[in-house]
């Protein structure tokens, strides 16, 4: 049976007392900003539950100015203990049969703010953001796209988790408007390239991990070792403007094809909310090296959906289907392979795990996929897309289903991601 709180929790929210993630809002503009906790339709205000002391265990009862900040970088830093610690207080706190804030009327009033009258803000200072490119499918897909089926998959992809460095000042909060970026996109056969609008935009179904205590430079985090490094995972859209990035990416890969945007959703949901969705992750083959060899190769079970809405449309069309556990390389694998040349992470660094698509049709996790680089299209309640178009507005939705619960460990409600041109920008094309 699933726990219960006194906070009234629908039957089909993303926010019950198993999940309680964490996130950064304000009450309103020029309000400052503060951690919280979703439960239900409401967020629980950490600062005033730390005001009012309880947070009395043995690690927070010293560190409770942790949730007096802007961001939740300090809270990351304290590693395992204090995430637990927080989250059964918190978990005791809301439990319907617990009376500290349930018979506290002026206290709970404080605390407890409807979820639609708050500003999610982004939860981290993100310091620094790495993609990965962990999908099997997605990797196979896209070589096949651009070299054939025969050179599809470059041998290194089997040996080590492949990555480049993002830009972490163009990280976006899930609802920030996604302007179309402007670059030189690829030549058609002897043609000079071109300057403008991408022509091309797409998005990239995503999570990323959020970093917890890092490590010091010269110093290797184990792979066994890692999952005490990650705090816990958002969603992830890592816009891309294929055009561009086509033309650009040789020799040394990715740069304005994606560096204008990176979208996440406001919600980080914690491992320990994740574990009983944890399941085994594809076997790899050639057996890892011994540094990224782990004893329990582990991924999540986490049922991811993208749907778009052209503008002007009532209903969005649901356009993939895929699952965190598809991914070939996990987080850990990741993070350990990070660090392994003694690259030091810190508290609130962001690790994506790159595009992650399935092994069906209806599973491909971006539009190059989908309409294999507009050679097809994808119809939408009456419109048809090859790539993005002014105004679309893309859904990113992923859920755990728990038992005797509708869903949990699930990334917060809907994450709409709009694009539109730059009108200013483009008046003089």
């Amino acid at each position: 049976m699933g726990l219960k709180s006194f906070v009234d929790v629908p039957r089909d929210s993303h926010f019950p007392l198993e999940n309680l993630p964490f996130g950064v809002f304000r009450r309103g503009a020029g309000e400052p900003a503060r951690p919280g906790v979703a439960i239900g339709d409401y967020v629980l205000d950490l600062a005033v539950i730390a005001s009012a002391g309880l947070f009395d265990g043995p690690v927070l009862g010293n560190h409770s100015q942790c949730f007096v900040q802007p961001s939740l970088n300090l809270f990351l830093g304290l590693g395992r203990p204090a995430w637990k610690e927080a989250r059964l207080t918190i978990q005791r706190l809301l439990s319907a049969d617990e009376p500290t804030l349930r018979d506290n009327a002026s206290l709970r009033e404080k605390a407890l703010l409807p979820m639609s009258e708050v500003e999610m803000l982004l939860p981290i200072v993100i310091g620094d953001y790495t993609d990965f490119f962990s999908s099997y499918y997605h990797a196979k897909n896209c070589g096949t796209i651009f070299r054939g089926p025969e050179n599809a998959v470059a041998q290194n992809w089997y040996n080590l988790p492949i990555a480049y460095h993002g830009r972490a000042s163009s990280v976006v909060i899930s609802g920030t408007d996604v302007i179309r970026p402007r670059g030189q996109g690829h030549p058609i056969g002897n043609s000079l390239p071109y300057f403008g609008p991408s022509q091309k935009m797409d998005f990239e179904l995503e999570m990323a991990a959020i970093v917890g205590p890092g490590n010091e430079l010269g110093k290797p985090i184990g792979v066994d070792e890692a999952a005490d490094h990650i705090f816990g995972l958002v969603l992830m859209n890592d816009w891309s403007a294929r055009d561009i990035q086509a033309w650009e990416y040789i020799p040394l890969g990715p740069f304005l094809g994606k560096s204008f945007a990176t979208t996440i959703s406001p919600w980080i949901v914690t491992l320990d909310a994740l574990e009983p969705f944890a399941c085994a992750a594809p076997k790899q083959d050639p057996h890892p090296l011994p540094y990224l060899a782990e004893n329990k190769h582990t991924n999540y079970d986490i049922n991811l959906e993208v749907s778009i809405k052209p503008a002007g449309h009532e209903h969005p069309s649901v356009v993939t289907k895929s699952n965190f556990k598809h991914l070939y390389w996990t987080i850990t694998q990741q993070l350990a392979h990070h660090t392994i040349n003694g690259c030091n992470l810190r508290p609130g660094d962001l690790l994506g795990t790159g595009t992650i698509s399935g092994p069906d049709p209806d599973s491909l996790g971006c539009l190059l996929e989908l309409t294999w680089n507009a050679q097809k299209q994808l119809t939408l309640n009456g419109s048809a897309r090859k790539y993005l178009e002014d105004g679309d507005e893309v859904t990113f939705t992923g859920c755990c289903k728990g038992k005797d619960y509708n869903k949990a460990g699930s990334f917060a409600s809907n994450h709409q991601y709009s694009h539109r041109k730059d009108l200013n920008l483009l008046a003089d094309l």
